[in-house]
């Protein structure tokens, strides 16, 4: 290669060069003048005592300031700790799933936005927790809409009127009655799924609540996991679909069934489970609640929910009554 050859090679390559570094200069200045001038846009800022508003843009929802570290004010430590115990005792064998999980002080819910139906409730029932206080009265407690639902997927008492359902507990308010607040949640609509009044709601699903009830007498410490079921129906052309209606105007879903799974602790710790499937219609009074009786994980495939995960089968001395 000549001389003058590698001349221009080097001239060539000094202006490439030099093109790059000015180039990347000026984005690199562009880039710290826009964050400059838009930093305010996107983040709480303050400025002396005052904190400068947040600005909407396209496609980013605008909160209020969200802190992980607010302060929790003194009067209020002794219920939050309080209630995170009390989860913990309700929830102790596990979550089913973790879909829209909502808690309040005596139960716990996941919430299906889709349906407006939960996709399960959980209970943990004592002999003392379901004795009914002085002064506790369903007759007090209101149907209301849990507002910290989202307004695009909340069920509203006017979805029920006029359906010809009940609106039917899943945690049943028979179950919560140690405090007037307790049985005032279970009122929730978050807490309800539209149910067949007579026959089931006020007959043969009561029997069930009532039969769960009971059980805290021989058991010091029941756990009952409550929900819905959408199951196929095989049709005329032979074929399976899932069919439900929906009721109001926020098309809230009608179950084709319901499910309660439930663990009873015995008092020399052992774990025994049982677990029912009831159809969302009339139902005759005299069917023995047994007749409902199925296996566990049937409900677990058709919830796609798993019931009790921290408790092996093996753990199990009894399942629907039958031995291990």
């Amino acid at each position: 290669m000549t001389t003058k050859s590698v001349s221009r090679l080097l001239l060539l390559s000094s202006v490439g060069i030099g093109s790059y570094l000015a180039g990347s200069y000026v984005e690199r200045r562009k880039t710290a003048d826009t964050v400059c001038l838009r930093r305010d846009d996107y983040v709480n800022e303050r400025s002396g005592n005052l904190l400068r508003t947040l600005q909407s843009k396209p496609g980013l929802p605008i909160f209020g300031t969200v802190s992980a570290a607010s302060p929790i004010p003194a009067e209020q430590k002794s219920l939050v700790v309080s209630n995170v115990s009390r989860i913990g005792q309700i929830m102790k064998y596990g979550f089913p799933g973790l879909d829209n999980v909502r808690s309040y002080d005596d139960y716990v819910l996941s919430y299906d936005r889709r349906t407006r139906v939960a996709h399960w409730v959980f209970e943990h029932l004592t002999a003392d927790g379901v004795k009914a206080s002085q002064g506790v009265d369903r007759a007090k407690s209101d149907f209301k809409p849990d507002e910290s639902v989202h307004p695009f997927f909340r069920s509203l008492n006017t979805d029920y009127k006029g359906s010809g359902f009940d609106r039917g507990h899943l945690a049943a308010a028979g179950n919560h009655r140690s405090e007037q607040k307790h049985c005032d949640q279970t009122f929730f609509l978050t807490n309800m799924a539209p149910q067949v009044g007579v026959g089931f709601n006020r007959d043969k699903w009561n029997h069930l609540e009532r039969y769960v009830r009971k059980l805290t007498k021989d058991y010091p410490n029941v756990y009952c996991c409550t929900g819905p079921l959408y199951l196929p129906r095989k049709e005329a052309d032979g074929k399976l679909y899932v069919r439900y209606q929906v009721i109001g105007a926020n098309n809230v879903a009608v179950p084709t069934h319901f499910y309660k799974v439930v663990v009873m602790e015995t008092r020399d710790n052992r774990l025994e489970m049982e677990a029912y499937v009831l159809p969302n219609q009339k139902i005759d009074d005299e069917t023995p609640l047994t007749m409902f009786q199925v296996p566990p994980e049937t409900i677990e495939r058709a919830a796609g929910l798993l019931f009790f995960d921290k408790i092996a089968r093996s753990q199990l001395s009894k399942i629907n009554g039958k031995k291990v």
